[in-house]
């Protein structure tokens, strides 16, 4: 039963303000998750960093912002996300505000850490929106709501301007500000979700830590978070790695990689929201079999070598390369909303932890798979090598779906209608 059916009533507008000024917030919290991807790189001249030492640098709000989701999620689930949301924002605004102090390459990794707290933030929405809307609706606000995504992009064309003019510095503190207002504003302008009001009026006991974590021992648990772990780890991976890939496989300057990568970013952020549409009409599981099964079709064709003009003709060229990433790009955005509406439709009293831990996974994957790519051009010499872990985790994603769905077919158990349809 939906947590919904337990909570007092709402005004008619309180649903819509708590979604869109979330999903603000959601942005701004996002432009400051990926600050490093533009700084970073003034930071490393400044310092003499080694590639290593860079990609560490890079990494560590990205690992820190997927690790802390877990534990961000439960928060909301006892103390409410509106209290929640708005301290996570707060520490993620001071911890930025200091990195533009930071001189040495170990107080920047520390002030990374809570950089990364703006990641975290995801688990905290997803926890505080689900409750405002009806499992009918959850499919469509929780895709908006991912939406946020799209701060990445805010971050690649504004900060290369404010860096320029004014310093590195300056973008910190600046984000860091603007992310401090958002925090302020969110708390005067929203409400506690109807959940934890109904809670908190009654009474009710927060649950143990253990009874927080008992979805975690279920094993659909963890096929959510492979899900997750592609459609959004590899999402993330893919935007990271596609300037690298296009300018050592194709021969692309690197303003023309760059351009392309950005422009897989942001629509692939933006029709996550039509994701959550079409898990809402159609189906979660109608839209994960989708994004799955194209899925693993492009990543195999993906898998063929680049064709240039000093090699063979067998492979696929630049035009058909570009065409079929934003394919791929395009249906992991529908598979990113498809998984987060399983979630509250199958653990409607668990939403912070379950949804906290696959979007860990998820975070975990863009951190991960950047540097397996690596590690598989370096061993295996081939640039497209990438495409064909990712085509392994789609085919291991879509075989254990199956399974799943026939052995929930032959139980005779059916899954809740929202998800399963």
């Amino acid at each position: 039963m939906s947590v919904l059916k337990k909570t007092q009533p709402m005004s008619a507008g309180e649903p819509a303000k708590a979604l869109w000024i979330s999903t603000f917030a959601f942005t701004i919290c996002f432009a400051v998750w990926t600050i490093f991807a533009i700084i970073g790189i003034r930071i490393k001249q400044e310092l003499g960093l080694s590639e290593t030492e860079f990609g560490l640098l890079v990494g560590t709000p990205v690992l820190t912002g997927s690790v802390v989701r877990i534990l961000l999620g439960i928060w909301t689930e006892r103390y409410g996300g509106r209290l929640v949301y708005t301290l996570t924002m707060l520490a993620a605004a001071v911890a930025t505000f200091l990195l533009s102090y930071a001189t040495t390459y170990m107080q920047m990794l520390i002030a990374g850490l809570g950089v990364g707290l703006a990641g975290g933030s995801f688990a905290v929405g997803v926890a505080y929106v689900s409750p405002f809307f009806p499992p009918e609706k959850q499919g469509t606000a929780l895709g908006i709501f991912g939406a946020g995504n799209v701060g990445a992009a805010v971050t690649k064309f504004a900060a290369p301007f404010v860096l320029i003019a004014w310093g590195w510095q300056a973008v910190a503190e600046i984000w860091a500000l603007v992310l401090a207002a958002m925090a302020i504003v969110f708390w005067f302008t929203t409400t506690d979700d109807p959940a934890f009001r109904a809670r908190r009026d009654r009474g009710v006991a927060s649950r143990s830590l253990l009874q927080e974590f008992a979805p975690l021992k279920n094993i659909q648990v963890w096929r959510f978070s492979l899900y997750y772990f592609f459609a959004f780890g590899g999402f993330v991976a893919l935007s990271l790695w596609l300037p690298r890939y296009l300018v050592g496989a194709y021969g692309f300057n690197l303003e023309v990689a760059g351009m392309v990568a950005a422009a897989y970013s942001i629509p692939g952020s933006v029709f996550r929201a039509f994701g959550g549409v079409l898990s809402d009409k159609k189906g979660a599981r109608s839209v994960m079999y989708a994004m799955l099964a194209v899925s693993a079709v492009a990543t195999l064709v993906l898998s063929l070598p680049a064709v240039t003009p000093t090699s063979s003709a067998f492979g696929i060229t630049p035009a058909v390369f570009i065409v079929v990433i934003f394919v791929l790009g395009f249906f992991m955005s529908l598979g990113k909303a498809a998984v987060f509406k399983h979630i509250p439709a199958y653990y409607p009293e668990s939403i912070g932890a379950v949804g906290g831990i696959v979007g860990m996974m998820g975070g975990l994957g863009g951190f991960i798979l950047p540097i397996v790519f690596g590690l598989l051009k370096d061993i295996t010499g081939l640039w497209s090598s990438c495409f064909l872990l990712l085509f392994a985790i789609v085919a291991i994603s879509l075989v254990w779906m199956h399974l799943s769905v026939r052995q929930l077919e032959r139980r005779g158990s059916s899954a809740p209608v929202v998800a399963a349809t």
